[in-house]
């Protein structure tokens, strides 16, 4: 697959760089030093010997290659991986190379490594996301646009408070993915420790489980997981939650970029947005990646989710289709994320197209707080139907709508020109709007 043309421009270009078939191998070879280190801690293995296991395979080439074409025949890359790892080792170290463990539990744990400094990436970039949200905030928590519903017009509120929504968003998916937890993986073979039982070791292998946990900086289970795929569900699902923010933001903004309204724009930059064969076009090609990207990662918790169940000791292809789906999730996210925190710091307002369309249908948009007054004066029934008439008038003629209204035969001398344009203005009717930005900005600040 021509993944450098297709794919990848979707994901983090620095988290490609960290998270690739080096790293994994990396990663497993953490895992096995440190199966090695607590297990010696504990009398497990002779004294200094995970010292020279360190020593012999932090300096070894492993064959990524080999490792690859060893998946095909045994499922799974730490298979050929130990295989490796034992051959480079001294003969009165392989014994204890990979001592009481299962390949579950080497590849579990070193995707949990991988995914330890993406979830930090990620949260340093929503953290971005909100400080930009707080400034875009608090200088349009009085500009004035039209809500849309349905996508059509329906009543004002502010672009501060259309922010607002977007940056709790961002923050409660911010939130969840700070409190998931990424934890080690150790059960052996049926994950009940299975080899680690000589005389007094039967609870070794929880205490080995827990060690691992602390010195490789992930958390310790109540038991190991091999089919209990609640860690990996939280994950996809918390992933998923704040590409689903990350959407959000971008199908409105570029809604709001369409030639036609031009309330806002997407961040100038040379060549970001040109097109092929139309010169003239500026398209919201951010918010493109950040949907493209969105849109792969809900696809992917799908694969997830489907194999959350996984059967008696061990995953038949259940597990084995997790691992794909989550780190490209990540990395996704990451890339989505990369683009919110430019777009948001970025983010071009026109206040004055706002204005502008608030006034496209001729005050129409104004016209339930306009037959609210009226219908004291003229009854419920024709106050609508006035409010109505009054507003395609305006429109039509280019008019204010305060003024159609005064002239209108059964409103003239009944109702103040000044009640009349006091319920016509967009400002004057935005409900809580402010009261909403302030109250997001407290949340927001963790007030």
């Amino acid at each position: 697959m021509p993944a450098d043309l297709i794919q990848h421009p979707f994901m983090s270009q620095q988290a490609l760089a960290e998270c690739n078939a080096r790293a994994m191998v990396d990663a497993m070879l953490a895992f096995e030093l440190a199966l090695a280190e607590v297990q010696e801690a504990r009398g497990a293995v002779p004294d200094g010997a995970s010292l020279a296991m360190c020593k012999t395979l932090e300096a070894h080439a492993f064959d990524l290659d080999a490792i690859a074409a060893g998946v095909a025949s045994g499922g799974n890359a730490a298979i050929p991986f130990v295989k490796q790892g034992r051959a480079a080792l001294q003969e009165d170290l392989k014994r204890y190379w990979h001592q009481g463990a299962t390949s579950q539990d080497v590849v579990d744990t070193a995707l949990m490594l991988l995914l330890k400094p993406r979830l930090a990436a990620l949260d340093a970039l929503l953290v971005r996301c909100r400080s930009a949200a707080l400034s875009l905030m608090q200088a349009h928590d009085e500009t004035v646009m039209v809500g849309r519903t349905l996508m059509q017009q329906a009543l004002p509120i502010t672009f501060g408070v259309k922010v607002a929504h977007w940056a709790i968003g961002l923050e409660q998916a911010r939130r969840r993915l700070a409190g998931l937890e990424l934890p080690v993986q150790f059960g052996g073979a049926v994950a009940v420790h299975s080899g680690l039982d000589g005389p007094g070791w039967d609870n070794l292998g929880l205490a080995f489980m827990d060690a691992l946990a602390e010195r490789l900086g992930l958390a310790a289970a109540v038991l190991p997981w091999h089919t209990d795929r609640q860690p990996i569900h939280a994950l996809a699902t918390g992933l998923d939650a704040a590409a689903g923010a990350a959407e959000k933001l971008a199908l409105d903004v570029s809604l709001l970029t369409q030639t036609e309204l031009g309330e806002v724009a997407e961040p100038a930059a040379p060549g970001m947005g040109e097109s092929s064969s139309m010169p003239h076009k500026r398209n919201p090609v951010r918010c493109a990646l950040i949907r493209g990207a969105a849109r792969q990662v809900h696809g992917h918790t799908t694969v997830i989710l489907n194999a959350a169940a996984q059967p008696l000791e061990r995953g038949l292809g259940e597990w084995h289709a997790e691992w794909a789906p989550l780190l490209d999730s990540a990395l996704l996210l990451e890339g989505a994320l990369e683009q919110a925190a430019v777009l948001l710091e970025g983010l071009e307002v026109h206040p004055e197209a706002m204005r502008r369309n608030l006034a496209a249908t001729g005050g129409g948009i104004m016209a339930e707080p306009v037959s609210r007054l009226l219908a004291p004066v003229v009854g419920q029934d024709a106050a609508k139907r006035i409010s109505a008439e009054a507003a395609e008038t305006a429109r039509l003629t280019g008019r204010p709508y305060a003024e159609v209204l005064a002239g209108h035969e059964e409103v003239a001398g009944r109702v103040e020109r000044t009640d009349l344009e006091r319920a016509s203005d967009p400002a004057l009717y935005l409900g809580s709007s402010r009261v909403q930005v302030q109250r997001a900005i407290a949340w927001l600040e963790g007030k």
